[in-house]
């Protein structure tokens, strides 16, 4: 009978053990599933900031090329002199914008002029009537498309626009761009991407095997159409998956990758203005053996407190056994402590072993810790990327200013209009000292130095992060509106970090009124009676609720789901009382939020060398 009770208490204390893992395993992986997911939102839109401003930078590159006078001569009167002029100037401005090629096309969509005209795959005599862009662009309507070229035989992302009403003739100018590079850096940041058009199309994959395939299957008629304008050639255009339907955001897709079957978390988000869908497809194999491991754990765990809970209960057993035998076994005492020395060593032995595991368990921890430290800051990293890139729209517009500048310079100095032409110098120079000025400060704002505390100038710090953000202020079609002040005023503070901080509280302001119908950020600047300085950045936006408030200042705390780490405003506050001051935050009674920044005041430098010279 004991036997029979002893192998049901062992059969039970299994189970408890095998569910207690079941358990464990369980709970670990949906958390794990979820972290991943997060990351990979958070990667994703990286990502997908870097092509929409790809793709912004060049929209209105077709327009400029075609107000061009040589554009325009080779449509109203294509000689030989005027077409090799037109592709010159083409491939000038091709090279100097960084895109794929650009080209002319009359009104019936034979190439006249083409950036490439001197290679074997020129587009000059080739007709592109049939392609949707072109007939955008004679419609009025600004021309986008991607596809496989037919010439070429090489994909890339066309943009065309139609010569203006005033124009001595008519024709559309387009412009391709290549998404190779984009490709590139996308499959040397490690992910899983795709770039999808909007009828599932995937075009763009860092997984070669993928490209040209299909997220689900596609209908005949849209099958038709895409071989109608030979979008994407002779590509069979085949279903990653079965029959499924389209994945979106949240899901788990089963594919083949390098030979066997996998599991991928996926991160949608839509990108472009032709409705594209960028999916981030993160492995699920990590999370299932992270959590596997912590399943074994839980295991472990639950079978050590049922066998501290055994070993409670046979000493229990075992101090009733000595007690009701000390009479009749007074001979075999010394055989007993025998065997309770024994027994006693067992447990030590035990208990050693257990204190090994917890520490090789502790071990485990803190390299998770390290390795969650280690993504936080490659993740600020990123932030200066998506700034870097921002900037580079701002440098691509004077270039291209500057070639148009240039050549009006030299038309205007063999017509011998001499005041022209300086004016034309002027606005170079003022182009030249612009792209000078965004390079000093992104080159500025991104050195990390020791901070050291001196007057700075108001004016010049809100002027710098003004610089900074100028291309988020386009994204948003947003303002930025600066009440007057004292262009003296100086507080006691490091610069760069005061600008840093300028940088987070207004663009925290512009995130905020993105979606609003008014979208304002208001800076202004005032003394207070004991010389201290307030700088005070409100918004138009929605306010805070007051449980955001509670955690406003938090590190890691964000109310912005799938965008930033939450560090911002943290670093922020930590920055400001580094230098003796305080950053406060409160709503408005009229709506939207303001941040104040307190800082000691300072004489301006200026008007201290004053002094020094009077004296």
């Amino acid at each position: 009978m004991k036997p029979t009770r002893s192998l049901l208490s062992s059969g039970i204390a299994l189970l408890a053990c095998v569910f207690a893992g079941a358990l464990t395993y369980r709970w670990s992986l949906d958390a794990q599933l979820a972290a991943q997911q997060r990351a990979a939102s958070q990667r994703l839109a990286f990502a997908a900031q870097s092509l929409e401003s790809l793709l912004q930078r060049n929209e209105a590159l077709p327009a400029l090329l075609a107000l061009n006078s040589r554009t325009n001569l080779a449509l109203q009167q294509p000689t030989p002199q005027n077409l090799q002029a037109a592709n010159a100037y083409l491939a000038s401005a091709v090279a100097l914008a960084g895109v794929d090629t650009a080209y002319v096309m009359d009104t019936e969509g034979l190439t006249l002029a083409a950036s490439n005209w001197n290679l074997p795959s020129s587009f000059v005599g080739q007709n592109y009537r049939f392609r949707p862009y072109f007939e955008a662009a004679m419609q009025g309507q600004i021309g986008r498309f991607f596809g496989v070229g037919v010439t070429t035989g090489r994909a890339g992302y066309f943009m065309a626009s139609a010569l203006p009403p005033e124009a001595p003739a008519p024709g559309v100018v387009a412009v391709k761009i290549s998404l190779d590079a984009f490709e590139a850096a996308l499959a040397e940041g490690g992910d899983t991407v795709l770039l999808a058009d909007g009828e599932g199309v995937v075009f763009v994959s860092t997984e070669p095997a993928w490209r040209y395939r299909t997220l689900a299957p596609i209908p005949t008629p849209v099958r038709t159409r895409l071989q109608g304008v030979q979008q994407y050639g002779n590509y069979p255009l085949t279903p990653l998956q079965g029959h499924g339907p389209r994945p979106v955001d949240g899901d788990t897709l089963r594919l083949q990758q390098a030979g066997q079957q996998r599991d991928f978390s996926v991160a949608a988000r839509t990108v472009g203005p032709l409705g594209w869908q960028m999916l981030l497809l993160a492995d699920q194999r990590p999370a299932r053996q992270e959590a596997l491991v912590a399943g074994l754990a839980g295991g472990l765990c639950a079978a050590l407190v049922l066998g501290l809970a055994l070993l409670r209960r046979i000493d229990r057993l075992g101090r009733a056994e000595r007690a009701a035998s000390a009479e009749r076994l007074r001979e075999a005492h010394g055989m007993l402590e025998a065997q309770i020395a024994q027994r006693t060593r067992e447990i030590t032995a035990a208990n050693t072993a257990l204190e090994e595991r917890v520490q090789a368990l502790q071990q485990a921890e803190q390299i998770v810790r390290g390795t969650r430290d280690t993504a936080v800051q490659a993740g600020k990293l990123a932030v200066l990327g998506q700034m870097a890139a921002g900037m580079s729209h701002e440098l691509n517009q004077p270039l291209a200013a500057l070639q148009t500048l240039s050549d009006n310079a030299m038309a205007l100095h063999q017509r011998q209009r001499g005041e022209d032409v300086a004016e034309n110098l002027r606005l170079i120079s003022q182009l030249a000292e612009r792209m000078g000025r965004i390079v000093r400060q992104l080159k500025s704002f991104a050195r990390k130095e020791p901070p050291a505390l001196h007057p700075c100038s108001v004016r010049e710090a809100l002027d710098h992060a003004l610089l900074l953000l100028a291309p988020r202020c386009q994204a948003v079609d947003a303002r930025i509106a600066v009440a007057a002040f004292d262009e003296r005023l100086c507080v006691l503070a490091d610069a760069t970090r005061l600008e840093q901080v300028l940088v987070n509280l207004l663009r925290n302001g512009l995130d905020a009124v993105q979606h609003q119908a008014v979208r304002e950020v208001r800076f202004a600047a005032e003394v207070q009676a004991g010389g201290q300085v307030l700088l005070r950045v409100a918004d138009t936006g929605r306010g805070m609720d007051p449980e955001v408030q509670t955690h406003l200042f938090e590190p890691f705390y964000t109310t912005k789901a799938g965008e930033g780490l939450g560090l911002g405003l943290a670093i922020s506050r930590i920055i400001v009382e580094g230098m003796g001051g305080t950053l406060v935050a409160a709503n408005l009674p009229q709506g939207g939020a303001e941040f104040t920044v307190g800082l000691p005041g300072a004489p301006s430098p200026t008007a201290t060398s004053a002094n020094q010279d009077t004296a």
